[in-house]
Formats: C-alpha cells, structure tokens, sequence
C-alpha cells in the first residue's frame, strides 16, 4: 500500500496540524481560565473523557487517542457560545463523526478481512486522526475565523457564525461521509466502478465507489452536518448552515474518490494526505457557496 510507502506524507499531516492545534489551545486555556473557569474544565473534561473512551474500544493507539482528545479540545473552545452549554459547541458533531466511523468499521468486519480491506485492530494512528480532523481544527482556529471574518466576503455582520462554523462542519461532515461510504460500500455495495471510467474493480480498491456505499456516505455527511447546525446554528441560519456543510461534505467524498482513483493510486500520495486534502476541499467548497449567497449590504 502507498501509505507503508510514503510515511514522510503521514508526518508532514501531523505537522502542518499539531503545532497550530497546540499553540490555540494554549492560548484558549489561558484565555478561558482566566475568563470563565468552567469553560476550559468542562472542555479538558470532556475532550479527555472521549480520548478514554475511544482508546477503551481500540478505536485509536494511544497516541492517536491523544491527538484527537486535543483537536476536540480545540474544537469547542472555538465554538463556544453564550450562554454556554457544552452540547453547543463542535462536541456533537464530533461525537457523531467518531460514533459513526466506529460502527461503520465494525460492521461486517469478517467480510472486510476476508477481503483484506479491515482496519487495523489497533486502531487509528495519531496521522490519522490528524488527516481526518486537522482540517476541521485549522477552520476553527482563530487565526482562520479572524481572517474570514475581516475579509467580508462572505456575508454580513449578522451572519457571522455561518461563514466562520461551515468550512468546519463542512470538514467534519467529509470525515464521516468518507469513513462510512468506504466501510459499508465494501459490505452493502456488491460490485464497485471506478469513479474515473465507471468500469468494474475490486472492493476496496482505491477510487473505487459504489451506489450504497456513496448514499450512506451522504447520509453521514447530512448527520453531523445536522448535528452540527443544531448545535452550533442560531434560529433561521440552521438550514443555511446544514445545507452548506452538507454539500461541502458530499463534495469533500466525491473529491476524496477521485484523488484515490489518481494520485493514490499511482502511489504519489497515501491515504493520509488523501484524507487531509479532501477534508480542506470539503471547507473550500462551503465557502465557495457562500461566497456565491447574495446577502444585503455586501459589496
């Protein structure tokens, strides 16, 4: 496989993520401590409640379980809002993402190794991990909200949270569509077609997708997008925010296929940097929506 190949890819993924994820949350741990106490507690708390319980089911290695314990901690304190309560923040629709990718993997995993396409037993990696929400936490960052925020091209003042929170839920979104349309096209999707030529290929086969597979992958995007909206969006702005994420998302999996149908493929890229790209497409997408919303008072 490429990936046991390139593993100088995996690590770039880590780097280009954990240093910004480390450093924001830094800074909002300061901030929150010395603002309002409860917020960073209940956001450690729970951010290393999930890393438990994702290492308890070897859904990650240790040091994977880490890493996404710091990206969920990265998550809600970017996407606090007032008046706080911990179930509107990212926190859902990260659950949903992580909830899903588990159930999907352990569905019909005798036929999947029978195939030689199960995940490993030990989990995810920290690059991983990294790939699939690095993304996510980098739209969230401060850094990135200020610079869409400041750019005004997106959509008024009162509008806001949608351009800031749809790159994010957008990537999330990715995540989980790619996860699920892979693990369940393998066992529901009877016979694959390359998304390149549409001609017949193995299960499993890298750009390879098929009819159930993709469906249920739109369905775990329109989930956490969902959630995410629920959770995260204010009033009428839920639908917009859905809808934007999720077609970031559907996106984001199509993206995902044709970059496994290429570049995977031909061995330049693994599944990692695979991953990472298709979750930045997926946010690029939803704000190339946005960017199109007609909104009064933008120039």
């Amino acid at each position: 496989m490429a990936q046991k190949k390139l593993p100088w890819q995996s690590k770039l993924v880590l780097l280009l993520v954990l240093p910004l994820v480390a450093s924001e949350l830094v800074l909002q741990i300061h901030f929150w401590f010395l603002q309002e106490t409860r917020v960073a507690i209940w956001v450690i708390g729970l951010s290393l409640l999930l890393g438990l319980i994702v290492l308890k089911l070897r859904a990650a290695t240790p040091t994977g379980a880490l890493v996404g314990a710091a990206i969920t901690a990265s998550l809600m304190f970017s996407t606090v809002l007032y008046p706080y309560a911990p179930w509107n923040t990212a926190l859902p629709p990260v659950l949903a993402v992580s909830v899903l990718a588990w159930a999907a993997t352990k569905l019909g995993r005798k036929k999947k190794e029978r195939l030689g396409t199960a995940e490993d037993r030990r989990g995810r990696s920290a690059a991983q991990i990294a790939a699939n929400l690095g993304v996510a936490a980098i739209a969230s960052s401060y850094f990135v909200q200020a610079l869409l925020i400041d750019s005004h091209r997106f959509s008024p003042a009162a509008l806001v949270p949608i351009p800031v929170l749809a790159p994010m839920l957008a990537a999330l979104a990715e995540a989980a569509a790619d996860t699920v349309s892979s693990e369940i096209g393998q066992v529901l999707g009877g016979q694959p077609r390359m998304i390149t030529t549409l001609r017949h290929a193995v299960p499993g086969t890298d750009g390879a997708i098929s009819l159930a597979g993709t469906l249920a992958g739109i369905a775990a995007a329109a989930i956490v997008a969902g959630l995410g909206a629920i959770a995260l969006g204010i009033d009428h702005r839920d639908l917009p925010l859905f809808l934007v994420a999720t077609a970031g998302g559907v996106f984001g999996l199509l993206f995902d296929s044709l970059l496994g149908a290429t570049l995977e493929r031909r061995g330049w890229l693994n599944n990692d940097p695979v991953n990472f790209l298709s979750t930045a497409a997926a946010a690029a997408f939803s704000l190339a929506l946005l960017a199109l919303q007609k909104h009064p008072g933008v120039g």
